[in-house]
């Protein structure tokens, strides 16, 4: 049945919504497609909901050609499935937690690994029951500290969240590639573009994941990419270690007096001018710079660590946190306040070097705190540094790795730069920005352990279950659709996601025009070919069609003063493009462009398989 704008549910707005960043959070809201509840929450009205339910039909039947089968859970779950993984206290504050009126604890879930194994456990024993790949779509729930850009990120959004279960590694794999398939094919036939990405598991733990980038301006992850082919989310970037350096010829440590050197500029400039080195000037890349973080853990935990890196570096915090050497969980690292420094009095700010870890006493440099010290990997045995001496006014020169100092660790975390080889060798990195739309994960038995899923084998031995986990931000991928598709007047949807295949606007008085209208409408519809029918008597056709441009369904049928002259005008807006058509045409012209969109979509999912690599074909195997 045709949607009327006569008594739809819907007002169109001129002006953008208060405090409104990107295309897609103003134009949604504009075009009456979505309305805000509170921060990082949305009310869906019909236009809204007919996009999302042609998004969930594509990831539905891509779902189902991998293999996967359709569940759904609560969205409010007892606590203690979360407290069995450790999870209760790793999601920190962004967990939504709550009690019922008996005390217990529950949770507006953030995901759902812990009840679908638990489901699985309740329901398969043996390993004739598996492989097993199950999915929904549902509503999730975090405590965004920041929600912003509309629904790219927000506190209650929809995910598609797939869990497959394998006897062993071998299946595991086949699983895994499988849905990878699935995600290239979903992606491509919803006409976005998408890019698989090495990236880190984070708190949900596994030992292989990617991401699925929509490459944007307005993403908040920044990735990198080789002209050889290597794509990476920054967390997940490796540096190329060097080897190790002979330094029995070193010359010996000393501390020097270097007033007034608080930072690396002025570090080494005095450095070449009162200490120069003997075969080359000291650069920023030579000396060591010691920063001072605080680590949140998810227990509210707070500890103060110092990661050493070269001084032609930045600390990236966001790529130390999501490197897991900080701590089991998802932790918050932010610069240490005066507060923190003032507890530590030991850390001479603008001055900070490495306490002595090594056995034998260096110079009088302090001995280990209980402070953790990381350093960057290129810090290697042998480099040779300048750095702090722990003193106000002095630096060490000549400190070397392995020799005068140690560490408790090594850490990602100075920032990835324009022009980084990339770890596989592939050229050098170039930086971008994007929007994770999709994840995928090799959990292994991380969930199925804590939570005692096993099942018999061949042999009739237990065995514990092997997991995968796949992630699919559905109300995210709608945002970056209309982040890809719009234009300075409103939204411009693909034909096959439009909240209706086809718009006709009577722009024109009488009868006849009106009644003409109609009939388009009830063939098209009767050839399975949506409509939105503007039959509004009271707006101009000007006002009329600045609505047609806000909502954005690409095919617009124009029933106006053309008709006395046995013609309508069709606007093609993806092409933007007009013509005038004849009446007696316009229904199966329109029919068939309508179907070759929807083909076209189809089509592209095998073309992106085929342009990834993928193996369709083991994944098709294990289906």
């Amino acid at each position: 049945m045709a949607l009327r704008m006569s008594s739809l549910f819907v007002r169109t707005q001129k002006e953008d919504p208060v405090g409104a960043e990107v295309a897609s959070h103003k134009l949604l809201h504009r075009a009456g497609y979505i309305r805000r509840s509170a921060p990082g929450i949305y009310t869906w009205l019909p236009l809204g909901l007919a996009v999302l339910g042609k998004i969930e039909a594509i990831v539905r039947e891509e779902m189902a050609l991998a293999g996967s089968q359709e569940v759904h859970f609560p969205g409010l779950l007892p606590a203690d499935p979360y407290k069995t993984s450790g999870r209760w206290e790793a999601f920190g504050p962004d967990l939504f937690h709550l009690k019922d009126r008996r005390e217990n604890d529950y949770i507006l879930a953030p995901t759902h690994e812990e009840v679908f194994t638990l489901l699985v456990k309740d329901l398969y024993s043996s390993y004739k029951d598996l492989p097993l790949s199950i999915y929904q779509i549902q509503t999730k729930y975090r405590d965004e500290a920041r929600p912003r850009a509309g629904l790219l990120r927000g506190r209650e959004f929809i995910m598609k969240d797939a869990y497959s279960f394998d006897v062993d590694d071998a299946g595991l794999d086949a699983s895994y590639e499988a849905m990878r398939v699935a995600y290239l094919r979903a992606f491509a036939r919803l006409g976005l573009p998408c890019l698989p990405v090495k990236a880190t598991p984070g708190a949900m733990g596994g030992s292989g994941t990617e991401e699925f980038i929509y490459p944007s301006e307005v993403g908040e992850d920044t990735f990198v990419r080789s002209p050889g082919g290597y794509a990476a989310n920054v967390e997940a970037v490796t540096s190329i270690v060097p080897e190790a350096i002979p330094y029995s010829a070193s010359p010996a440590a000393h501390v020097e007096d270097t007033p007034d050197t608080p930072t690396i500029d002025t570090l080494v400039a005095a450095a070449n001018a009162a200490h120069p080195r003997e075969d080359r000037e000291w650069t920023a890349a030579d000396t060591l710079k010691n920063v001072v973080c605080a680590v949140t853990h998810p227990d509210g935990t707070r500890e103060i660590i110092v990661i050493g890196l070269p001084g032609d570096r930045e600390v990236d915090l966001d790529r130390a946190a999501g490197t897991g050497m900080l701590g089991d969980g998802e932790v918050d690292l932010e610069a240490a306040t005066a507060e923190d420094l003032a507890a530590h009095p030991e850390l001479v700010k603008g001055y900070i070097g490495p306490g002595n870890s090594l056995d034998a006493p260096v110079l009088g440099l302090e001995a280990p705190s209980k402070i953790r010290y990381l350093l960057d990997p290129r810090v290697v045995d042998g480099s040779r540094w300048i750095t702090g001496a722990n003193e106000p006014g002095r630096h060490v020169f000549d400190l070397v790795a392995g020799r005068d100092f140690a560490a408790d660790g090594t850490i990602e975390a100075a920032q990835v730069v324009l022009g980084d080889p990339a770890p596989d060798g592939s050229g050098p990195l170039e930086l971008a920005r994007g929007v994770e739309i999709g994840q995928i994960f090799k959990l292994g038995r991380k969930y199925a352990e804590a939570l005692d899923l096993k099942v018999l084998d061949q042999n009739g031995k237990t065995a514990t279950v092997t997991m995968g986990s796949y992630g699919l931000g559905v109300t995210r991928v709608m945002a970056c659709i209309a982040e890809e598709y719009h234009s300075e007047n409103g939204l411009l949807w693909p034909q096959h996601l439009a909240p209706a295949d086809v718009h006709i606007v009577v722009a024109g008085k009488g009868e006849e025009i009106a009644e003409a209208a109609e009939t388009m409408t009830a063939e098209l519809e009767a050839e399975g070919i949506s409509v939105l029918l503007d039959d509004r008597n009271k707006v101009s056709p000007g006002f009329k069609f600045a609505d047609a441009e806000l909502i954005g369904i690409p095919t617009v049928i124009v029933v106006g003063r053309g008709l006395a002259d046995g013609v309508v005008e069709v606007r093609d807006r993806l092409a933007d493009a007009k013509s005038d058509v004849p009446v007696a045409e316009v229904v199966p012209s329109t029919v068939a462009r309508v179907r070759e969109a929807y083909a076209k979509a189809n089509a592209a999912a095998d073309a992106a398989v085929a342009a990834d690599g993928a193996d369709s074909g083991a994944a098709a195997a294990n289906v």
